[in-house]
Formats: structure tokens, C-alpha cells, sequence
């Protein structure tokens, strides 16, 4: 009895990631709106009452979207990183990371937050409040290495950390709009360039003796 009951424990959850992850590849290009029980049944080739029941509403679904889309995040942008030294170099790992879920298609809408940014930032409610807190979490995290690099005497004392964070999130927000609306790859060669060169201002042109450390 003990052995079927996790079985099926088993079962539901691997349903559960199955569903949430056509919601967050689908989310990605056609908006949290565009999610629906029909539609996800459809494309799983499920039932509506199977789909429902995992989540209740449509406003579960998209927060359990949203959850989703952020383990992909962390999985393939904040954590590998961290493997990089603080400062400059885990900086610039945060970002080249970024870029590369973004050029590698990882979900076809590209970036997962951007699109939801663009889709929620005039809608208030749960799931607004969770993509906001997100997405701050990260730009908070960039600000941080900033800081970090200053203590290290890695970026000039005179840069504003969040100045500098707004500047670099918006270079690769600009290569993930470029690349989606107009399939224009070089994008990223102007994004990772730009990167580049910001830092090595904000650096007062020490960033390649400090990485060599």
C-alpha cells in the first residue's frame, strides 16, 4: 500500500514538472495571459480536469510558472557563477551567463523575466508582486558583485552600484529584444562588447590585471 501510495506521489509530481514546463516554454512567447488548462491540456495531450487539478485557478498556474521559470534561471544563470571568484570575474560570469540562456534558446520566447516584466509591470496583483520581487532579487545580486569588486579595489570607489547594475541589465535586456524581434544574433557580440568596455571604465582600466589574480 505504502509502495503504491508513492508511486503515485511520484507520478503527480512528475506530471506537475511536465505541465509547468510547456507553461514556462509557452509563457516565455505568448505571456502568462496566453496560458490556459485548454491550452496546456492540448499541447500534453491531457485531459482539462488532469491539468486542473494540480493547480486550482489560472492565477496558481501562473505563479507556478513563474517558480518554475525561476529554478531554470538559477539553475542555468546564478548558480554557475559562483564558481567564479567575487568581484569582476563573478561579475562578468553573471552576465556572460545570462546572455548565453538567452542565445541558447533555452525557452524559445527567450527571457523568461523580460517578457513577464513587459507583460505584468501595469498589473498589480500576486503574480506581479512575485515577478518584481524576482527580478529585483537579481538585479540586487549584480549591485552586490559590484560592491564587492569596490572593496576589492576592483571598480572605482566613485561608480554608482546601482547605476552601473541599471547599465549592464540593460545591455543584455536590449541584446535578448534584438535578437527576438529581429533574429539579429550579432546582438550578443554587441551586448558582451559593451559589457566588456563598460567594465573596463568602471574599472578605471584594471580589469585585466585584477582578473588575472
Amino acid at each position: 500500500m505504502e509502495t503504491a501510495v508513492l508511486y503515485h506521489t511520484d507520478q503527480a509530481a512528475k506530471t506537475r514538472r511536465d505541465i509547468l514546463k510547456a507553461a514556462v516554454d509557452i509563457a516565455s512567447a505568448e505571456g502568462l495571459e496566453g496560458l490556459s488548462i485548454g491550452r496546456l491540456a492540448t499541447e500534453l495531450g491531457m485531459s482539462k480536469t488532469g491539468v486542473f487539478s494540480h493547480f486550482g485557478s489560472k492565477e496558481q498556474l501562473q505563479l507556478a510558472t513563474v517558480e518554475a521559470a525561476k529554478e531554470v534561471f538559477l539553475e542555468q544563470v546564478a548558480q554557475p557563477p559562483l564558481k567564479s571568484r567575487r568581484g569582476i570575474p563573478r561579475l562578468k560570469a553573471m552576465l556572460d551567463r545570462w546572455l548565453s540562456y538567452v542565445e541558447r534558446i533555452v525557452f524559445r520566447g527567450g527571457c523568461f523575466f523580460a517578457a513577464a516584466s513587459a507583460e505584468f509591470d501595469s498589473r498589480p496583483g500576486a503574480v506581479r508582486d512575485k515577478i518584481a520581487e524576482l527580478t529585483r532579487a537579481w538585479v540586487l545580486a549584480l549591485q552586490d558583485e559590484i560592491r564587492f569588486a569596490q572593496g576589492r579595489k576592483e571598480i572605482k570607489g566613485s561608480v554608482n552600484p546601482a547605476l552601473l547594475a541599471f547599465e549592464l541589465h540593460a545591455y543584455v535586456q536590449e541584446a535578448n529584444w534584438a535578437f527576438k524581434l529581429f533574429n539579429d544574433r550579432s546582438a550578443f557580440v554587441l551586448a558582451r562588447r559593451a559589457i566588456a568596455q563598460r567594465i573596463v571604465t568602471a574599472s578605471g582600466g584594471r580589469v585585466s590585471q585584477k582578473s588575472k589574480r
